[in-house]
């Protein structure tokens, strides 16, 4: 899979409940229509969602499950519930949640980690991380994969994201990462994309700039005013 991917871009194709277009059969036609764009691979939320996609494409898969808990900040594939979900929908790459935040049950994420692997094997994980230093540890961990999602996405990271300063943090990532990086979070243009391409990213995920209508309306919308 890490082979197909490489160089290319993932297109996360995601639409949540209270989204106009939240549906499994939109989603394996959005799958479908970003493989004839180009698109190297996708991202998909939820079980049903990766078994309708799987029907319109052929290409990898990297799957996820959002789903809220009680005392926990925790959203990606937090549990091993999320896991056995994925795997019953044969998705080639489950990325999850890697950053400090308080899981469910207080299990720690190297406890996490020893679980799926000892349930599952080899199956290759994806690190969501959010920080440098959770990016390091994820791969101390044996992720096979680091990704930059949750960048400006937690609560002690709001104000950051990976373009600020010359791209300052995605090259960290890069400079101090052995395995694969792949690029993803608050990536709106084809710009951007190709720098993280050319820094050396594996791969770049992209999502709302493709397939969520209303943030696209909205950003043409915001200029009228």
């Amino acid at each position: 899979m890490l082979d197909k991917i490489k160089g290319g871009l993932v297109v996360s194709c995601q639409a949540l409940e209270d989204e106009p277009l939240h549906s499994s059969f939109i989603m394996g036609k959005m799958a479908k229509a970003a493989e004839m764009g180009g698109a190297v691979g996708i991202r998909a939320n939820s079980q049903e969602d990766i078994l309708a996609i799987k029907k319109e494409v052929s290409l990898p898969i990297i799957g996820i499950v959002k789903r809220d808990y009680t005392n926990s900040s925790v959203y990606i594939t937090p549990t091993m519930k999320e896991i056995d979900e994925l795997m019953t929908a044969g998705c080639d790459m489950i990325a999850l949640d890697a950053t400090s935040q308080n899981r469910p049950s207080n299990q720690t994420l190297a406890e996490f980690v020893e679980a799926i692997r000892e349930k599952y094997g080899k199956i290759l994980l994806m690190a969501d991380t959010a920080t440098l230093d959770e990016a390091i540890k994820a791969e101390q961990l044996g992720f096979d994969v680091i990704s930059t999602t949750l960048v400006g996405y937690t609560n002690y990271t709001r104000s950051r994201d990976i373009f600020q300063d010359d791209y300052r943090l995605m090259k960290q990532y890069l400079t101090h990462i052995n395995v694969p990086v792949i690029a993803e979070g608050k990536i709106d243009s084809p710009e951007k994309m190709r720098v993280c391409l050319n820094l050396g990213a594996h791969a770049v995920v992209v999502g709302s700039a493709i397939t969520r209508p209303q943030r696209i309306t909205q950003a043409f919308t915001d200029f009228i005013d």
